[in-house]
Formats: structure tokens, sequence, C-alpha cells
């Protein structure tokens, strides 16, 4: 259930972030992947850090909070709310990095769209709100490394 090589990474402009992947995995399973909290503890994050708190209420209006640990030991807290969720198609949520004191940081918007390919799934994932391009590759970076997770998870499920 690997991504598929050829999936496009690409950023509109410095505001924005789209990243397209290919699952070997029918649509339902990424769909749960992404919105069962236990499901996704497994996979969450870049390589190399691990999840070290992970709540989430999913449903339109419900909160979500996690630390991922780095691998030097720092925490790094994220956290939003779902906006939208339409089973399994569409997940919109926000994004905000939280600072050593909890508050949040500049928040961007997550949707998430899952497309049936006939038992594959192509996710796409558009990241808008970006203060700048540094920022938005740092983000696709990251996101990049973590579908890389996603798509290992799959291959287990």
């Amino acid at each position: 259930m690997a991504t598929n090589p050829s999936a496009a990474a690409n950023a509109r402009d410095e505001h924005e972030l789209v990243i397209v992947r290919v699952f070997d995995a029918p649509r339902e399973l990424v769909f749960k992947a992404w919105t069962e909290p236990a499901r996704s503890a497994r996979w969450w994050g870049p390589q190399g850090f691990v999840l070290a708190a992970c709540e989430a209420d999913v449903r339109p209006g419900g909160a979500w909070r996690r630390c991922l640990r780095a691998p030097d030991g720092a925490e790094l807290w994220k956290r939003g709310v779902y906006r939208e969720i339409v089973e399994p198609k569409r997940l919109v949520f926000t994004y905000a990095d939280e600072d050593t004191a909890g508050n949040p940081g500049r928040e961007t918007l997550v949707t998430v769209t899952f497309a049936d390919l006939g038992g594959k799934t192509r996710l796409t994932l558009h990241q808008a709100g970006f203060a700048t391009g540094v920022s938005r590759d740092a983000h696709q970076t990251g996101w990049a490394s973590c579908l890389d997770r996603f798509a290992e998870h799959l291959m287990k499920t």
C-alpha cells in the first residue's frame, strides 16, 4: 500500500501548499486512518518524530491537539479545530503551532480530499494561510515525510 512515486507536490504561491499522493488502499480505509485517533496516532508526524500525546474530538467543531517529540527531544505542540467532515470524501481542519506557554500561533486551514480510484485513493492535501514561503516549505517537507509514514502504516493495515 505504498504511495505512487509519481505523485505531485507543488505550491500555488507562498501562502498555499498542495500535495497529491495516490495510496494503494481503498478510500474508506484511508479516510478512517485520518479520522480515527487510534489509527492517526500510529503515523502522524514526520519520520524520526514520536507522537507523545494525541487528543482528537473528530466532529465538526471538535478540537484536536498533538505533541510531537523531535529526535533532539524538543516537544512541538500542534492544535486545531475540525471544520468539516464528509465521510469518506473530505476533511477540513485548522492547524496552528503552540508556543511554550500553550498559546496558538498563526492558524492555517488544511483541506484533505479523498478520491476513489477503484481500490486506490488519491489524497489531495491543501494547506492555506501561510505567512511566508519559508513556512510553507517547512510544512511541505513535514507533510511529505508524514505521508511517507502514512503509506507505511497503510501497508501494515
